[in-house]
């Protein structure tokens, strides 16, 4: 992979500089605007964000180039996440332009100005995450993100709640980012660099045991970032609590972020032959580690969904599950478990992000979180309803919608590695996610239950969504159908952000592809 100079890279760096401007715009409007500036920040947060999808796209040649000598990466891989975050923000912004508990517009748009310039730079931050090929700056920037997030959660001001949501993310992230900087720094005492590529190789000739601790010390952040257990503690509390907007922004984009950082940093620092299930588990046993850590994710995450009530903290525990899906992609370590990964990962944006935009929207109107609320919202908000039932139905995995072809994708490839010599262990953890999946189905049918078969207070009939929520939901649901019926540009995006990336697993992963179709 080429190396560039500083000049010659802000050319690919454009993406970044556009955000970093629109930062800049927000505050400065901010500062001079303080009252009534909601519509004029979320618009300039809008206009960011589509001129930094343009950027990516007009600057991306399909190459693969270190940036800034090295410890930024401008690839395919990259390009795939910044869309997605990208994407992510701009929704996000938009449905909070109707939220009070983040942009109060009954008190003159108080915090609209703060609320659009944080949610930009957690968009910034994860984009340096998903570009990283340096510790350093993988650290920096998953801090960045996290500081970010941290503030966001306790953005509603004067709540308990969200104060209390704030304090146990900090807690627990003080905690992983400790872990995963002491991993860090064996590994640089290991390589003597902070670059993967030189940690990789020499992590190949250093004491196996001491490459293990390093690397799990490590997982302790990407397991934090991404709510895996036993990283997961913070996740019910924190969407709960975080105002719902921040809620569905975490639920997806530093979740999204976090596996993008996970992907790179094993392929890029953890030698091959340690990567691959073998008969010295001393020196390979990620792929056991993975299994157990996804299989424990998914279970714990369906069950505890189980006994919820309130909504949000319901889909905190759903968020939690989908983690363990994710990882069977990470525990195959195929280039077809990336490739689902990926996919999974897209259609997870649409269908997460639309069920908190139910929420929110229902939040507006003053229905309450709690499953109970939602009481024959069916025949109060029927849009709402529709739009909540198909987010539903696809984040269990159930067809024709885009759900199910993300499970399809990762059970295949857990199945595919079971046939080409992984042994039992894939197929039991091919079973569980199946299992899990089956349990996922019975709390998402207590909703859809509330909502169409269960009495409702006539009085409280109907119920307003603002038209910038119905739209919201059409453009994140429509997507949400169409893939499930014709997914196969999406897939071959997802294809060619992999194969350039990793030129030696293109022609396995196309002829996975071409199988799966």
């Amino acid at each position: 992979m080429p190396v560039l100079a500083n000049i010659p890279s802000l050319f690919y760096f454009w993406p970044e500089n556009i955000l970093v401007l629109g930062i800049l715009a927000i505050v400065v409007v901010g500062m001079v605007r303080k009252r009534q500036c909601r519509r004029t920040v979320g618009g300039i947060t809008l206009g960011t964000c589509v001129l930094s999808l343009a950027a990516t796209l007009v600057t991306a040649d399909g190459t693969s180039r270190g940036i800034f000598g090295g410890v930024i990466a401008r690839d395919p891989f990259s390009d795939f996440f910044k869309i997605l975050f990208l994407v992510t923000t701009a929704v996000v912004g938009l449905v909070a332009l109707r939220a009070r508990d983040t942009v109060d517009y009954r008190d003159n748009d108080r915090d609209a100005s703060e609320f659009y310039a944080l949610t930009l730079s957690a968009t910034l931050g994860m984009n340096l995450m998903a570009a990283s090929t340096d510790l350093l700056m993988a650290f920096l920037s998953l801090e960045f993100v996290s500081i970010i997030s941290y503030v966001l959660s306790g953005f509603t001001r004067g709540s308990r709640r969200s104060a209390e949501a704030s304090l146990k993310y900090v807690i627990y992230g003080g905690v992983a980012s400790g872990a995963m900087l002491y991993g860090m720094s064996l590994l640089y005492g290991i390589a003597g660099s902070t670059d993967l590529t030189v940690i990789r190789a020499a992590a190949a000739q250093a004491p196996a045991l001491l490459v293990i601790c390093a690397v799990a010390l490590c997982m302790a952040g990407f397991g934090y970032k991404i709510a895996a257990v036993p990283f997961h503690m913070w996740c019910p509390d924190v969407y709960e609590g975080a105002p719902t907007p921040v809620t569905a922004f975490l639920s997806v984009g530093p979740k999204a972020a976090g596996f993008a950082l996970l992907l790179r940093f094993f392929t890029g620092a953890v030698p091959a032959e340690m990567l691959a299930a073998g008969e010295q588990l001393s020196r390979s046993p990620w792929t056991l580690f993975f299994a157990a850590v996804a299989v424990a994710t998914m279970t714990l995450g369906n069950l505890a969904a189980l006994a919820q009530k309130n909504l949000k903290r319901l889909l905190a525990y759903s968020s939690i599950a989908h983690a363990g899906y994710l990882l069977m992609g990470v525990a195959v370590g195929t280039p077809a478990g990336r490739q689902a990964i990926l996919f999974y990962l897209a259609v997870y944006l649409l269908m997460n992000l639309a069920a908190f935009t139910v929420v929110l929207a229902m939040a507006e109107d003053g229905v309450g979180e709690s499953i109970s609320d939602y009481a024959g919202l069916g025949y109060r908000a029927p849009f709402a309803a529709v739009a909540m039932s198909i987010s539903l139905f696809s984040l269990t995995g159930l067809p024709p919608f885009a759900g199910f072809v993300g499970k399809y994708y990762l059970f295949a490839a857990v199945i595919q590695r079971g046939m080409d010599g992984g042994g039992s262990l894939f197929y039991l953890m091919a079973v569980i996610g199946v299992l899990n999946s089956a349990v996922s189905l019975y709390y998402y049918a207590r909703i859809m239950k509330a909502m169409y078969l269960e009495k409702f207070d006539a009085a409280a009939f109907p119920v307003a969504v603002y038209p910038v929520h119905k739209a919201v939901l059409g453009v994140l649901v429509l997507p949400t159908i169409v893939l499930g019926l014709y997914w196969s540009p999406l897939i071959s995006w997802v294809e060619g952000s992999l194969a350039v990336w990793m030129p030696a697993a293109a022609s396995h992963a196309a002829a996975t592809a071409a199988l799966l179709r």
